[in-house]
This record gives structure tokens, C-alpha cells and sequence, in this order.
């Protein structure tokens, strides 16, 4: 049975882990951001009816995400979906394979640093929230995207 002074720290530790996290967002919008700006996938190009990657199919991503505690199964999905709706874009240059370099490089260093300063061996939970954020801001800039500017 923990005591309240074990709870208390644990909640220290949790309040500063979420700390650096949030400090951490400007970075994890901008990446997402400009993985979807500059990555190929099929996007909204003015035409309503046109075949293009739809928020619900990055909604799925960000579903798995918070159902795993794996950055890898999230990747594997991203892949499956690569493979099986060229929405996605295909090859080296794919929105897909682009948000997996972010999280194997961008994310993962974000929560090293993270865990480092904080002095806390909660690595993977932190690059787990990371990938979460990052894919629900990914969600977000989407819709903006994919909305047609009405006053054009």
C-alpha cells in the first residue's frame, strides 16, 4: 500500500512531465503541419468530389493511438493504410511515411529530452502522448485543409 507521500510525488512527477509536454506543442504542431503541407497524399484541390484523404481516416490513426500503448502498431496501421487506399500518398515521400520519420525522429527525441530533464523513466508513456497529440492536431489542420474557402 502506498503512503500519501508516494502519492504526492507521483503526482509531482506527473504535473512536470506534463509541464515539459506542453512546452513541447508549439514544435509538435508545426510538424504535423508541415507534414501535411509538404507531404505527398491526395489532398482537397477546390472540387467537393474529388478523392482526397478525409478526417475520419486520420481520426482512425488517432484511434489506434489511444487504444495501443505501442508506437509501432500505431505505424504498422499507418502502413496498412498506405498500403491498402493510395489517400495516403505512396513511397518515401507519403503522408504516411512521412508522420512515421516524425515519430521515430521528431517525437522519440522530444520525449528523451523530456524523460532526461525530468528525471523520470516514463519514456514511452511520454512519446505515447506525443504521438497522440501530434496525430489530433493532425486531425485538426486536416479539416482546415480539406474546407473550402467560401469566400473564393
Amino acid at each position: 500500500m502506498s503512503t500519501l507521500g508516494e502519492k504526492l510525488k507521483e503526482q509531482q512527477i506527473e504535473l512536470s512531465i506534463q509541464r515539459e509536454i506542453r512546452k513541447s506543442e508549439d514544435n509538435v504542431v508545426k510538424w504535423i503541419e508541415e507534414a501535411l503541407q509538404k507531404s505527398k497524399y491526395l489532398k482537397f484541390r477546390g472540387n467537393p468530389n474529388e478523392k482526397k484523404l478525409e478526417e475520419s481516416q486520420f481520426r482512425n490513426v488517432l484511434r489506434v493511438a489511444d487504444t495501443t500503448d505501442s508506437p509501432e502498431v500505431i505505424k504498422n496501421f499507418l502502413r496498412y493504410q498506405t498500403g491498402r487506399d493510395e489517400k495516403w500518398g505512396r513511397g518515401q515521400n507519403s503522408l504516411a511515411e512521412r508522420i512515421i520519420q516524425d515519430i521515430d525522429g521528431n517525437l522519440r527525441k522530444t520525449a528523451q529530452e523530456i524523460s532526461d530533464k525530468t528525471n523520470h523513466d516514463k519514456f514511452k508513456e511520454i512519446w505515447l502522448d506525443l504521438i497522440r497529440r501530434y496525430l489530433g492536431y493532425g486531425s485538426r489542420y486536416l479539416l482546415y485543409l480539406n474546407t473550402p474557402n467560401k469566400n473564393t
